[in-house]
């Protein structure tokens, strides 16, 4: 239902219908977003680097294969990019205010403590899921549709990755 709309959408943006843009940003951003927040760890960089996804998926649009997952092909065109970023911002040195605003969680730090421990301690797969059903709003058959995956595996690993957070959070509560 969504990815067949998504699809004609696609078809649209290849056609150079750039109107149908918004409706493939609007749903595959989040998905995208949340892989890329994984890799670089940092909400500004991950805003620049699903910009730099966006444009280099749109320019690129031809080489989509219609029928397949775009989320799934637009989001690794993002780790794509948010890999290269970090192999290329690697040797810069945060100074101590910005590792003091992420240590304590200022207004402007990087990523809240539950999205770290989240990635810190799932796997990318469980990551994803997890801020796209909890964070982003979307619903389980929206989510699996999205990442073409069954939904119970979808809700297996939904339910597998909460269990490992509140077994890390209730360890650290016991410390």
């Amino acid at each position: 239902m969504i990815k067949d709309k998504l699809e004609r959408k696609i078809l649209k943006l290849k056609n150079g219908d750039m109107s149908a843009f918004d409706y493939v940003y609007d749903h595959t951003n989040r998905s995208v977003y949340f892989a890329v927040l994984y890799i670089v760890r940092d909400k500004m960089t991950a805003e620049d680097v699903l910009q730099e996804t966006y444009i280099k998926a749109v320019s690129s649009i031809g080489q989509y294969k219609n029928g397949t997952n775009f989320t799934a092909w637009i989001t690794a065109i993002g780790r794509s990019i948010a890999l290269n970023h970090l192999k290329k911002h690697r040797k810069e040195v945060l100074t101590d205010f910005e590792e003091d605003d992420f240590k304590y969680g200022r207004e402007d730090a990087d990523v809240p403590y539950i999205f770290d421990l989240a990635a810190k301690i799932l796997s990318e797969e469980e990551y994803r899921i997890i801020m796209m059903c909890q964070v982003a709003g979307y619903k389980r058959r929206e989510a699996a549709e999205l990442l073409g995956m069954p939904i119970g595996t979808v809700t297996w690993k939904f339910n597998e990755a909460i269990k490992k957070l509140k077994r890390n959070l209730e360890k650290e509560e016991g410390v």
